[in-house]
């Protein structure tokens, strides 16, 4: 009798545990009408969160996806939860875009440019977590060539309609996962060695270099940017992690309990699309909604520069 009562009493305590913090979690109010907002990976997780608020809050929102199929889904099932507006107001729009093919980010971002007159916020969610070693279309490792180059090449085609649109803004999504990656120039794509944590947490790092170095080249521009860590969210983002059979109850009951939501997850990317806390602020970090302290190793300009310099070559913006 008693391991069912201390069963009971603990789930209890995890109940209470969320329900506090959902109560905690910060409102988003304000509008987003006449703003267009492209977000990547928003047929899942913190991405299609992130779109449900935005369409909330009247956005036109493109959804760049990689299964478009899902993504049209997912978009109808966004409708429906947040209904249709009477003004017209708020639009979800799907578009194809994988990120592990330089030629589809070029054909999205040409679509996009052909097609939109503005554009406001680009937030780059989507990601890969822990894969197996594999390699994008263009040769590139997994993990490195989604996370960091699909993003960098589609951030700076978009540019210059980000510039046009200004004050716009860039939101990268990062992960406090970049404490424990390095960048390793000797071997970027990971051909010596691979290890999946590491990997994941080495393109993590080179998300907030990347918003370093681009705020630092926005200056002036009216364009800005900032990183963000979402925190551990119940995401389809960890399906290459194997957790053994009998461990999965357990496994489940706590990422119930101590896990965000994706909807808790996205909120700091919501904040940073949209609120007027953040006009004007570029080149800072957040998480929970509030700006946060980098590791050194995250700060440091040189690497920053220097990568920027070699993922403009991989990528073949430059020759």
């Amino acid at each position: 009798a008693a391991l069912p009562a201390l069963a009971l009493g603990a789930g209890l305590l995890l109940a209470a545990w969320r329900w506090l913090r959902g109560a905690a979690r910060p409102g988003l109010g304000g509008s987003m009408r006449g703003k267009t907002v492209i977000i990547t990976g928003a047929n899942s997780g913190l991405g299609r969160a992130a779109a449900a608020e935005l369409l909330r809050m009247r956005a036109r929102v493109i959804m760049g996806c990689r299964d478009r199929a899902r993504a049209e889904r997912a978009a109808r099932e966004i409708r429906a939860e947040v209904g249709e507006r009477e003004d017209g107001a708020g639009e979800l729009v799907v578009r194809e875009l994988d990120l592990a093919s330089l030629r589809s980010v070029r054909a999205f971002c040409h679509r996009v440019l052909q097609e939109e007159s503005r554009l406001d916020v680009l937030i780059n969610n989507a990601g890969i977590f822990q894969c197996p070693y594999m390699k994008t279309e263009d040769g590139f490792e997994m993990q490195f060539g989604v996370n960091h180059l699909g993003h960098f090449l589609l951030t700076n085609l978009l540019l210059g309609l980000l510039k046009n649109s200004a004050p716009s803004r860039i939101v990268v999504v990062s992960s406090k996962l970049y404490k424990y990656g390095e960048i390793n120039f000797e071997d970027l794509n990971s051909e010596m060695s691979y290890n999946k944590s590491f990997c994941y947490s080495r393109s993590k790092l080179a998300n907030i270099l990347f918003a370093r170095e681009l705020a630092r080249r926005l200056e002036g521009t009216g364009v800005t940017v900032n990183s963000l860590h979402p925190g551990i969210v119940r995401t389809n983002l960890g399906r290459h992690v194997n957790i053994p059979l009998l461990a999965k109850p357990l496994f489940n009951l706590v990422s119930w309990a101590f896990f965000k939501t994706p909807l808790e997850g996205a909120q700091t990317s919501v904040y940073l699309a949209s609120s007027p806390d953040v006009e004007g602020v570029s080149g800072k970090y957040f998480g929970d909604c509030k700006e946060e302290e980098l590791l050194p190793k995250a700060m440091d300009d040189l690497v920053a520069r220097k990568l920027w310099d070699i993922s403009e070559v991989m990528v073949g913006l430059l020759k």
